[in-house]
């Protein structure tokens, strides 16, 4: 498994991005989220993607010039036009509005349609918290999952991230399904014969390990009807509410001949508005306390909040550099030897 600097990670992926049509400073911004992924342990959101961008950018589903567009504002809310666009650029304008009007109402709330995949969703609340606002970002995906009690796609896996200005390292990014995609997609990639338990359903509905059957089946909703019903609330605030495609009219990553076509939602809210300066990020800190004070349950060594293992990887993985999975590794390696750049020692 090689291991790679984050920095050289960075250069390498700006530079196949460039290869296929992508201006030099949006692909450097690209490879930037992407790349922060890794650094957080993401594997499966980071430059593990960049071999379905590079398909979508050099046959045309992706717009390598697309710049986002704002359609319209209205007090505290904004609706953009991606105009398919890499994700991760929609996604940065879609936050600096979304900044903007927190910054003159209290509130942000942009919804973006004709986006495409961005990532993970916790970079873009990571922006929004780094501005001291709350931060809520959603995305509607590829119908890879069925409604509860049904056998066909109708809903994506559907990200849900939430995070909090200040100290506190609570950053939750959860799909709406037991796990993201890209977890399935990596283990047949990889050749691995079987996934965890409840992970997916084959294409008749019925639970399965065999990795091939979840890859041509279904990604198992989170919590049974719980997850189904949080994964329509996202589409009803991305697809539905942004004018977009939705449930079944998105494509997909992996799938060539049509845009991805996604909406996303994104809230930024100024704590200031109910609190004093300050008083917000102490008490958040003060709740993170609360749980991590509590006694480990048998077999665990210390309560975690979501975000921390992040950060300790990250922290590692800054230092000691990024392992990246074979097939991720090879697929880098042949685009880049296709567009003659060089690959980092």
């Amino acid at each position: 498994m090689p291991v790679v600097d984050a920095s050289q990670l960075r250069e390498l992926c700006s530079r196949l991005l460039e290869g296929v049509g992508v201006n030099l400073s949006e692909a450097n911004f690209a490879a930037t989220a992407l790349v922060a992924s890794n650094l957080r342990g993401v594997d499966s959101h980071g430059v593990a993607l960049m071999r379905y961008y590079l398909e979508q950018l050099e046959c045309g589903d992706m717009e390598p010039q697309g710049d986002p567009e704002l359609l319209s504002n209205s007090g505290c809310t904004a609706l953009v036009d991606g105009h398919n666009a890499l994700g991760q650029i929609v996604a940065r304008f879609c936050c600096d509005q979304a900044i903007s009007l927190a910054m003159d109402h209290g509130c942000g709330i942009v919804s973006a349609r004709h986006s495409n995949h961005f990532g993970a969703a916790a970079y873009w609340v990571q922006r929004l918290n780094a501005a001291g606002f709350i931060g809520i970002v959603l995305c509607n995906a590829s119908p890879a999952v069925a409604p509860w009690q049904g056998k066909e796609g109708r809903v994506g896996t559907n990200p849900i991230c939430f995070g909090v200005p200040g100290a506190s390292p609570f950053l939750l990014d959860m799909a709406t399904t037991t796990v993201a995609a890209n977890k399935i997609f990596n283990a047949y990639s990889a050749g691995k014969p079987e996934v965890p338990a409840g992970w997916a359903l084959d294409s008749d509905g019925v639970p399965t390990t065999d990795t091939e059957a979840a890859y041509k089946g279904l990604l198992n909703p989170l919590g049974g009807y719980k997850g189904s019903g949080l994964a329509v609330m996202v589409e009803m605030l991305c697809g539905v509410l942004s004018g977009g495609a939705m449930s079944n009219e998105l494509g997909g990553i992996r799938f060539r001949g049509a845009p991805v076509d996604v909406s996303q939602f994104y809230l930024a809210l100024d704590p200031k508005c109910f609190l004093d300066p300050g008083e917000y990020e102490s008490r958040a800190v003060k709740m993170t306390q609360k749980l991590k004070e509590v006694q480990p349950a048998s077999g665990y060594d210390e309560v975690l909040v979501a975000g921390e293992p992040e950060l300790r990887s990250e922290a590692k993985r800054r230092k000691e550099g990024i392992p990246l999975a074979d097939d991720t590794w090879q697929s880098l390696s042949e685009w880049a030897q296709k567009l003659d750049v060089p690959m980092p020692l």
